[in-house]
């Protein structure tokens, strides 16, 4: 079939072929399954075939061995069985271009964005704050818009929460209550999320989104692949990134309607951490970007064990559908179970429920949109071998790799440009010195009988506030701290 991708066939009840429409691709889809029955090489078959159809692929390698589909498969006799089952012509091994990234930078390129970029509400998500705390997340970033301030990285918005903890009154009275105990418990939750080793992801280079929508000169889309081992250790950690990154790319990209394919998709493993414990306002959030971002040209496609893992709204929006076994050991798996075969288009030769109890390793229940959009009847699948590598790739060939991707050199040095950290320590520096003459000028003053210092004025703005304050401490030893403390927030100039 032209313009589609030949997912599988054969199975126990059908041998037609089972076709993925490639200009319905970004009505988002579902990789369901137990551990183990073959979720992972579902997602792998998928990525291939969507790159050999010269469509970029971003993907999330949760236990490290997705990688190997950058080299060409080696004969297994599992493979060319399941090909010639299936009755696949010309199957033949080939690699896969790839690109690796790294949230932590050890296994790929690494992956930044600005904390401006991240923004209040995602960051809140990311450091589990109460109402009350985002409250005060929020006005950080309130004040940092109008002030002019950059805040790039973790430095700038601890100095951020330092400069409203110094001036809580005046900017209770202009923002919105601020307490000293939000604040503390913020910088402590910073402190975990730098602990967990984040710091380098708030940092420049950023993330250009143009990089993960490359093409190779043979046509071929560019399968962008995530190292994720270690981020899954954090779970809310790799959910807020996950969630982060959709809505990076439905703010970046433009509208381009209905396109013959998709110009990125995007598959989301494990995607039951997105939602677990999840507030209402993200799950909505989640919704939103889901049912506008196709718009864009982008599917998406979760990856994980049980479509009850989804909430139903999102749920709703997944078109096109492929279930591996479910276990039914409990009486929730049983409702589970239940549940997922109802959302299928029956099929009269068989029973949905039993079929997805019963399919083996590499099978699965599967349904396509068709048509104008319409479900698919529910089909009993087997999937289609990959071509590429299954499993690890070793790390010589991962460096060989890296050292040849289109973007080597380009984000594997950070860089600290000029911010509201080093614009303050430059403000800092000439604020000293002013200071140092005008305590030496009243020291004469008061010795001639002068008026005491005068103290900041009511109508004074929390910046102006700061400096005279600043002023006023540096000869103390908290004013020494001060300078350590708070050196990292504020203006560019005005």
């Amino acid at each position: 079939m032209d313009n589609a991708i030949w997912v599988g066939g054969g199975g126990e009840t059908q041998v037609d072929p089972q076709w993925l429409g490639l200009k319905l691709a970004n009505r988002h889809g579902l990789i369901a399954g137990a551990t183990g029955t073959g979720k992972t090489i579902t997602m792998q078959v998928l990525a291939e075939e969507f790159s050999r159809a010269g469509v970029p692929v971003f993907l999330t390698d949760i236990k490290g061995d997705v990688s190997g589909m950058a080299l060409p498969g080696v004969d297994k006799s599992w493979q060319k069985t399941r090909a010639e089952r299936i009755e696949l012509p010309d199957f033949e091994f080939s690699d896969t271009p790839v690109i690796f990234w790294d949230f932590f930078g050890e296994f790929g390129h690494p992956v930044r964005a600005t904390v401006s970029e991240v923004g209040p509400f995602l960051l809140s998500r990311m450091l589990d704050l109460t109402e009350a705390q985002e409250g005060v997340i929020n006005i950080a970033f309130r004040i940092a818009d109008d002030e002019g301030l950059p805040i790039l990285d973790l430095k700038d918005l601890r100095a951020m929460l330092a400069f409203l903890g110094e001036h809580r009154t005046e900017i209770s009275n202009t923002y919105g209550n601020v307490t000293t105990a939000s604040i503390g418990a913020i910088q402590r939750k910073l402190l975990v999320l730098e602990n967990q080793g984040a710091t380098p992801f708030f940092a420049e280079p950023a993330l250009e989104f143009a990089d993960l929508m490359r093409v190779a000169p043979d046509g071929r889309g560019y399968v962008s692949i995530l190292h994720a081992e270690r981020l899954m250790r954090t779970p809310q950690l790799y959910a807020t990134f996950m969630l982060w990154f959709l809505s990076e790319l439905f703010e970046e990209l433009p509208e381009v309607g209905n396109p013959d394919k998709p110009k990125l998709v995007f598959f989301f493993d494990e995607a039951h951490l997105l939602f677990n414990g999840a507030p209402r306002a993200l799950i909505e959030k989640v919704e939103q970007v889901a049912r506008l971002i196709r718009s864009k040209g982008v599917g998406v496609y979760f990856v994980t064990q049980n479509p009850d893992d989804v909430p139903d709204s999102v749920l709703s929006q997944l078109g096109n559908r492929v279930q591996h076994a479910l276990r039914a050991f409990t009486a929730r798996d049983q409702q589970a179970l239940k549940k997922a075969a109802q959302t299928y288009r029956p099929n009269p030769r068989f029973d949905i429920a039993d079929a997805i109890r019963d399919v083996g390793v590499g099978e699965a229940i599967t349904s396509f949109l068709e048509g104008k959009g319409a479900p698919g009847v529910a089909e009993r699948t087997l999937i289609r071998p990959p071509r590429s590598g299954v499993g690890p790739v070793d790390a010589a060939a991962r460096t060989t790799l890296m050292a040849r991707s289109p973007v080597a050199g380009k984000y594997d040095k950070a860089v600290d440009n000029d911010s509201a950290h080093e614009m303050l320590a430059r403000r800092a520096q000439a604020a000293s010195k002013d200071a140092q003459a005008k305590l030496e000028h009243e020291s004469e003053d008061q010795k001639g009988g002068s008026e005491p210092p005068r103290r900041a004025s009511r109508g004074d703005s929390p910046l102006q506030a700061f400096v005279k304050s600043f002023a006023r401490q540096l000869g103390s030893r908290s004013g020494q701290a001060l300078i350590r403390g708070i050196l990292g927030s504020l203006i560019k100039g005005r």
